[in-house]
């Protein structure tokens, strides 16, 4: 079985290192006294207006996290999505879209139904390929989320809400509402980087401008921090083929774990914590070797062997493998997309329904 990249070892040492007070974190407390320093200073100077955030035309909900990696921002995202189309809403979406190699002398790209067949997740990063995916809402990639914004908008003018992925700490651009996500780990050992996980204090200021208290959203079996909020539960629907996957097709057949065989089936997931994805297949009896790669790992290479007959992939790394690329590369071999079905409590859509009432009248669904 290749061995774990060493970037993922590392990370997995950090992880473990910033869930107790422990000789790594107390090495590295000086700097995150630093950091608690330069956040409180900076959120202070948006507070009294010394330092100017940009007002969109439309409102913005903000999603995003206190602790670095993965919560669950992008299924958050999905999940709202989907729900403000139910509820009537046009949204779009700004993401800076980590590791995007945006074309030469471009600032930001668009990604909806005109463009996404000359895009792929390498330009834009996985993570907005893959919400343009599970939802269809045009997704505006780019740094600069208050200029990229407003191209989105004179892109598409029916948009009437826009949702920044990721964006809790970019107080450049003025937002409305704001979704905080949490996992099992909370706050880890309530230190700020590098000396812990959070990227600043569990408790902060409100952020000026809120039309209503930020929600917290808990994307594990109990809340884990003092903050009140909501929880979500996640499972994997069944698997669908890749071919499938891609096409946006219900699965035509799909993988059971009697159909496993231990030396022929393989597990690979390119994420935040890819334990937790190996975890979850054993637990539906899932027999496989497991690929942990570095988080946004770009496929540029087909990690698995050639005797892999069935191997399963995160819709994360799903994006970045073409159908016909595997065809070629590895014929033979079936690749299964393990999406996640992430559905947030009721208690939590209807926080967020009365949050959405306090926004103007001029910018509700009608």
């Amino acid at each position: 079985m290749p061995a774990p990249p060493r970037m993922s070892q590392l990370a997995a040492q950090l992880n473990q290192a910033w869930l107790k007070k422990g000789p790594v974190a107390l090495c590295l407390l000086p700097l995150a006294l630093l950091m608690l320093l330069l956040v409180s200073l900076r959120r202070g100077a948006y507070r009294l207006g010394w330092l100017h955030a940009d007002k969109l035309p439309v409102p913005v909900l903000v999603v995003g996290n206190r602790v670095v990696g993965g919560a669950g921002k992008t299924p958050t995202t999905i999940a709202l999505l989907q729900h403000l189309k139910a509820q009537g809403w046009r949204p779009g979406v700004l993401s800076r879209g980590y590791k995007a190699q945006l074309p030469e002398s471009q600032t930001h790209v668009l990604l909806d139904a005109s463009s996404a067949h000359k895009l792929n997740a390498a330009q834009t990063g996985d993570e907005p390929m893959l919400i343009w995916r599970r939802t269809g809402v045009p997704v505006m990639v780019g740094r600069q989320r208050a200029a990229g914004g407003r191209a989105l908008l004179q892109s598409h003018p029916e948009i009437n809400l826009l949702v920044c992925d990721d964006g809790l700490q970019h107080l450049q651009l003025q937002r409305d509402l704001e979704v905080i996500v949490f996992d099992a780990r909370g706050g880890g050992n309530g230190w700020l980087l590098p000396a812990g996980p959070l990227r600043e204090p569990i408790h902060v200021p409100t952020t000026p401008g809120l039309v209503a208290p930020p929600l917290v959203l808990y994307n594990a079996n109990q809340a884990s921090t003092d903050l009140p909020g909501h929880l979500a539960s996640q499972a994997m629907a069944p698997f669908c083929e890749l071919a499938d996957w891609w096409q946006g097709r219900a699965p035509s057949s799909t993988l059971k774990p009697a159909d496993c065989k231990h030396e022929t089936t393989w597990a690979v997931a390119g994420i935040a914590h890819p334990q937790r994805f190996f975890d979850a297949l054993r637990q539906q009896g899932f027999a496989c070797e497991t690929i942990a790669l570095d988080d946004h790992a770009d496929l540029s290479h087909i990690p698995w062997p050639e005797q892999a007959r069935d191997v399963i992939l995160t819709e994360k790394d799903a994006v970045k493998l073409d159908p016909d690329r595997l065809s070629r590369e590895r014929p033979g071999c079936r690749v299964w997309v393990a999406a996640l079905d992430f559905r947030p409590e009721a208690s939590f859509w209807l926080a967020l329904d009365a949050a959405l009432k306090k926004l103007p009248a001029c910018h509700q669904p009608g």
